[in-house]
């Protein structure tokens, strides 16, 4: 069984930790760890020996600690999309491939979820998906130098995984996120106790994610492209009829980038 354990780094973003569960083994594995600062400390408080790194885009935010832990584990595994803007891969893979880190009883499988960047992947095992900045607790990443159909197909891909998958996301963004959703959704009561619980949450101090994919679902606009309420919402934001769930997403999208952010 997967043990995961969020390291809170800058001001808002995850490095998900992780390691077997209950086994007498210490040899740990990291997603994204755009500072090596928080990693180390968190290694060496464990008692912990980095074993591989997996990297779902370029943003340094999510690469930046790379080089300054392989300085101290120069062995560790580093699996990365195909893109050359990230340096120090050992290995690159594309969708469909299985990626099995050292040191963890489990293996992953790459998902391709192109839009935020061109070249994004994520990785899922167990029900446990590491999203990087496709899909957020309550809302999703910004198109960069992806496309929105792009980032649009990428969340329904997602959103056609079991509803109990568990979605850790790279950032604290949960309180903004359901803050825009209550503008697209504002009478949805599972909107309302969701924003309540997650208000809650980080008052005493906790991380909003993961969430559930079940949750996603039901309160995250980005992934409710089909529900009537979103796509009159979402045509009133445009001013004209919308075709499709496609046009649906990148009328939401503009809507918070422009509007709200």
């Amino acid at each position: 069984m997967l043990h995961i354990e969020p390291i809170p780094a800058f001001e808002d973003n995850y490095i998900w930790l992780l390691r077997n569960s209950g086994a007498d083994d210490d040899r740990a594995v990291v997603v994204d760890p755009g500072d090596a600062e928080p990693v180390l400390a968190r290694l060496r408080e464990q008692g912990l020996q980095l074993s591989a790194i997996l990297l779902t885009h370029h943003h340094y935010d999510h690469q930046g600690g790379v080089a300054d832990l392989l300085e101290q584990w120069p062995d560790a595994l580093v699996t990365a999309p195909e893109d050359q803007r990230i340096r120090g891969a050992t290995r690159r893979v594309a969708d469909g491939d299985a990626v099995a880190p050292p040191g963890l009883e489990v293996s992953f499988r790459v998902l391709a979820v192109p839009g935020h960047t061109s070249t994004h992947i994520a990785y899922l095992t167990e029900g446990a998906l590491f999203c990087g900045d496709t899909l957020f607790a309550g809302g999703c990443g910004r198109v960069f130098d992806g496309t929105f159909e792009q980032l649009a197909a990428s969340l329904r891909r997602i959103a056609d995984l079991p509803a109990e998958t568990q979605c850790y996301c790279a950032h604290e963004y949960t309180l903004v996120n359901l803050g825009f959703a209550e503008w697209v959704e504002p009478d949805s009561a599972e909107l309302a106790a969701r924003f309540a619980e997650a208000r809650a949450m980080r008052a005493r101090g906790e991380p909003t994610v993961p969430s559930t994919l079940a949750e996603e679902l039901a309160t995250n606009p980005f992934l409710r492209t089909q529900a009537p309420t979103v796509v009159a919402a979402a045509e009133q934001f445009a001013g004209r009829a919308l075709r499709d769930q496609t046009e649906v997403f990148t009328a939401l999208r503009r809507w918070k980038d422009e509007r709200y952010d």
